[in-house]
């Protein structure tokens, strides 16, 4: 049990746990019945032209932890500003289209994962958990995980750029 709790206490940059806790996670933080709710939501919803969300346990299990958070940050950013979040995949709702393309173009599954507030830059995740962001400027890589996208946004590290070829 000790060592659990010991990960669990570095499991994040203390600023990022920080920040995370004072929003409403803590380790163990599990409310499927939310996730489950939005999964239901985003499968049952087409777009005009016939699109529709995918939705895979990875992005299920992101929503069960992290889900419904609204995530504040103070402070300069290592290399960028720091990124405040509404983690509800819901901000996604209607982008069903434009995360089918960004999985094509990555050969995988992409879905809503939530947004950033200050630009309303859509965070999404794919089947293998890793994370992006899409806003007007392009698509960006934030990170193979959930916690590496968090640290990154809550930190103010700079996302990498996604190429088209």
């Amino acid at each position: 049990m000790h060592a659990d709790r010991t990960t669990a206490t570095t499991r994040f940059p203390k600023p990022v746990d920080h920040a995370l806790r004072a929003a409403g996670w803590q380790p163990g933080r599990w409310d499927i019945k939310q996730a489950e709710y939005w999964a239901d939501a985003l499968r049952n919803h087409e777009s005009p032209a016939g699109h529709r969300h995918a939705v895979f346990p990875a992005a299920v299990e992101a929503w069960a932890e992290f889900g419904g958070l609204h995530v504040p940050v103070s402070g300069p950013g290592r290399q960028v500003a720091p990124s405040p979040l509404h983690l509800d995949p819901l901000h996604g709702l209607h982008m069903a289209r434009t995360l089918a393309d960004l999985g094509r173009a990555l050969d995988t599954e992409v879905c809503p994962l939530g947004e950033e507030s200050d630009n309303r830059a859509l965070l999404a995740i794919d089947a293998e958990g890793r994370v992006y962001t899409l806003d007007h400027t392009g698509d960006w890589y934030l990170g193979s995980d959930i916690d590496q996208a968090l640290t990154g946004l809550l930190s103010g590290i700079e996302p990498v750029r996604l190429t088209t070829s």
